[in-house]
């Protein structure tokens, strides 16, 4: 034999790295987590917005909110892509922020409470129950992922979109001090959307990613010589802080809002599945249900963290799998260097208070085409349902009938008890039970059928739909 037999191949020898797991040149990962954080920023500062405005909160308390999320967003992205052990979390390039899920539950709690001083340590002890329930469950939910076809997600998510929407409209007429939205305010909003249309039309990359950024910097400086911008705000924001944490107080725990948060919990847990199955195709990584719960359990840990720093519901931004998709960076370490830059901005009371001072009309733009696309990305789940049974079309009718109530008539539950608005009064929990419950009804009971195809994810691109769940041995 050869002495050049003898000699291994170090090269051949060594084990290939899966582009998942690659660790990437420093300069390099450090411009795709960059790319990350902007593609979501925005989409991580609506949620606490959403609430803090309907809920007239202080200017402090909105940007207590604000620090908190962007804090735990970037703890909970870490969790998913680092993990702990072979326990919790996907280890995949999933980035975590706040659900919009819950937002309409939580409006309801506070409304139904007299304000935000007793309705918040609701909230965030309902968040604590059903987070703690999500994480228990996780090992089991990926079985149960039939009963959440597409007919029954496709609806959830159009209402959850389409009942936000009201809420930009309502932020034109908040800015004005007579009640009616004034033709400055309108026009800054339009001004804005079209900023935003034109870079989606006109640029690539980095630029297009950021766009919703631009705009609200657009919107913002536009709003100067209008009269429109207060910077006021500013003043005295510590450039580095550690949120306080309870800064509402502590968890208080009501049953029906504790049940409403629950079905909230399923919903993000079935969004997160999808998303997981989905991402696990684009980056060519085989996604099990260990897999699966694994992630949901990171999902559920991190939202069972957020309350203590005044946080919500965490969960997968699908936003971020189709930046995946053009980006084809695939390495879980850019997204976990994300995270690490959100819970630095995170802890940066300036950074929180900064988003704070953006006009709500330039808001109200912003909003409108977040809102938008969970609407579409609703539309497009549904188109995986088979829409030409009766039955179905009977799901979606009735979930976005019932489920809208709440948005289109204020007040509709007014004379309902306290309890009973809870759960009825957020038409996102309402319609998600409604569509459970006919699908149970119109597909299951007295039928064997057959193996439900799983959502897509919000957002996703339409021909990197997923795939089934396969049953780890």
């Amino acid at each position: 034999m050869s002495s050049e037999a003898k000699v291994p191949d170090a090269r051949a020898a060594a084990p290939e790295v899966h582009p998942v797991d690659e660790i990437l040149p420093p300069g390099r990962m450090l411009v795709a987590s960059l790319q990350h954080v902007a593609s979501m920023y925005a989409g991580a500062v609506s949620v606490p917005l959403v609430v803090a405005v309907a809920a007239k909160m202080s200017p402090t308390d909105t940007a207590v909110l604000m620090g908190g999320s962007l804090l735990m967003a970037g703890i909970a992205t870490l969790l998913q892509t680092l993990g702990i052990g072979t326990f919790i979390g996907s280890k995949l390039p999933f980035v975590n922020g706040v659900s919009f899920a819950g937002v309409g539950v939580m409006l309801t709690i506070i409304a139904t409470q007299g304000g935000v001083e007793a309705g918040m340590p609701i909230v965030f002890g309902a968040i604590i129950v059903s987070s703690v329930f999500g994480f228990l469950v996780s090992s089991y939910f990926s079985r149960l992922v039939r009963f959440f076809p597409p007919v029954v997600t496709g609806s959830v998510i159009t209402l959850i979109g389409v009942s936000l929407i009201p809420v930009a409209y309502d932020w034109i007429v908040d800015d004005s001090a007579t009640g009616t939205p004034e033709p400055k305010s309108i026009g800054l909003a339009g001004a804005t959307v079209l900023v935003m249309l034109l870079l989606q039309r006109f640029t690539r990359g980095f630029l297009k990613q950021i766009s919703m950024l631009f705009a609200m910097v657009f919107g913002t400086l536009l709003a100067i010589p209008m009269g429109l911008a207060d910077f006021s705000e500013l003043d005295g924001a510590d450039a580095v802080g550690i949120p306080s944490p309870l800064h509402f107080g502590a968890p208080e725990f009501s049953l029906p809002a504790i049940i409403s948060m629950c079905v909230v919990m399923l919903v993000i847990l079935t969004e997160s599945t999808a998303d997981m199955i989905a991402l696990g195709r684009i980056v060519e990584r085989d996604v099990d249900e260990k897999t699966i719960a694994r992630g949901l359990r990171a999902d559920a840990l991190g939202s069972a963290l957020s309350p203590l720093f005044n946080a919500f519901h965490a969960s997968a931004f699908a936003q971020n799998i189709g930046l995946v998709v053009i980006s084809k960076v695939r390495s879980r370490f850019v997204v976990a260097l994300s995270g690490a830059i959100l819970v630095l901005i995170g802890l940066s009371p300036a950074a929180a208070a900064l988003i704070s001072v953006v006009p709500m009309p330039v808001l109200a733009a912003v909003s409108l085409f977040l809102f938008g696309s969970i609407a579409v990305s609703g539309i497009q789940t549904l188109l995986q349902a088979d829409l030409h049974r009766g039955d179905n079309a009977l799901i979606v009718v009735v979930t976005l009938g019932a489920g809208l109530a709440p948005a289109l008539s204020d007040g509709f539950y007014d004379a309902f008890p306290a309890w009973a608005q809870i759960v009825l009064g957020s038409g996102i929990s309402t319609g998600c039970l409604l569509a459970v419950a006919l699908n149970l009804v119109f597909n299951h009971l007295g039928t064997k059928p057959g193996p439900d195809p799983v959502t897509a994810p919000v957002g996703a691109c339409a021909d990197q739909a997923p795939t089934a769940v396969t049953r780890s041995p």
